[in-house]
């Protein structure tokens, strides 16, 4: 029996200037769920994760990534996580049950070899999502904006897309489902997974501590086009889509807070099993395997980051 591991994305920590501005956007275009206000933070969630935050908006003078978590379900996990990180020569930090911010759990914090911060976190607190357990309606009535549900992935930069994904899979333990491989060899966009999904994480070539977009999930393409006529209607500028990737064969949309951080809407995708083999694009195709249906290569939205 496989050890479980890391479970899923959990939250990221995401910077802005104005947190009074970037919590109306975050609540009221993207419709995500504010459960707490701290300090200089605020923390927010997909309607119907049951844990106390997927998102932590952080006031910065700086917009950009401050970190993110996975989530581990049990503590004897945890601690074998964090002897492979030091094994594999990283230091890391710990820290206690409500010691590091607001309905925090266990957490082990170290740099990954990308450049990005990355806490393992068991026992967030859990809040619900608002629906009666007996008998409950398919969602609360009082929704707004894009209302996505959860959480799905996040999609970083680095220098060593290789280096970044072996430590991925090697030490984190996560398992390879694409990748977009240079005529050279070298790997220049990886596509990574815990849930049997197509990416929980995904790696860029770019500059270390690079941070490309935070997705959240909708449940079909229709969802896509409300997410669209939302932006409008609030003036939203639509970095692109709704379209289809052929890497993932997910859909999406893609945005950016008023902040300058980048968000997508994604849904659809495939199941993968521990057992299944990475599909491969080469570099000359790398064009149609991040936007399927215009097949070429964008400039901006590769390049365009926080």
């Amino acid at each position: 029996m496989s050890s479980p591991g890391i479970l899923r994305l959990s939250h990221a920590t995401v910077r802005v200037p104005d947190l009074e501005l970037a919590v109306a956007y975050y609540a009221e275009v993207v419709g995500l769920v504010v459960t707490a206000r701290e300090g200089t933070r605020a923390y927010l969630k997909g309607w119907d994760e049951q844990q106390h935050h997927s998102l932590i908006l952080q006031e910065a003078p700086t917009y950009g990534l401050d970190g993110l978590a996975f989530k581990v379900v049990e503590e004897p996990e945890l601690d074998r996580l964090a002897d492979r990180v030091t094994d594999a020569g990283i230091d890391v930090e710990r820290f206690h049950p409500g010691e590091f911010g607001e309905a925090a759990g266990a957490t082990v914090r170290f740099t990954a070899p990308s450049g990005h911060v990355i806490d393992l976190e068991c026992g967030q607190g859990q809040v619900g999502n608002g629906l009666s357990l007996i008998n409950p309606p398919p969602a609360p009535d009082d929704l707004v904006g894009m209302h996505p549900p959860r959480v799905d992935h996040i999609f970083l930069l680095c220098e060593d897309v290789d280096g970044a994904t072996a430590f991925f899979q090697d030490v984190l333990e996560f398992r390879l489902t694409e990748q977009i491989v240079a005529d050279d060899g070298h790997q220049l966009a990886t596509f990574l997974e815990r849930t049997h999904t197509p990416h929980d994480i995904a790696f860029l070539t770019g500059p270390d501590g690079g941070f490309h977009h935070l997705a959240f999930w909708v449940d079909e393409w229709n969802d896509l086009r409300t997410a669209a006529d939302t932006c409008t209607y609030h003036g939203v500028t639509i970095d692109a889509g709704p379209t289809r990737h052929g890497a993932t064969r997910g859909c999406g949309l893609y945005f950016f807070d008023p902040a300058g951080n980048r968000n997508e809407v994604f849904t659809g995708g495939y199941h993968f099993d521990p057992d299944d083999e990475p599909t491969v694009w080469t570099e000359a195709e790398m064009g149609r395997a991040i936007f399927s249906y215009r097949g070429q290569v964008d400039q901006k939205f590769m390049t365009v980051h926080s």
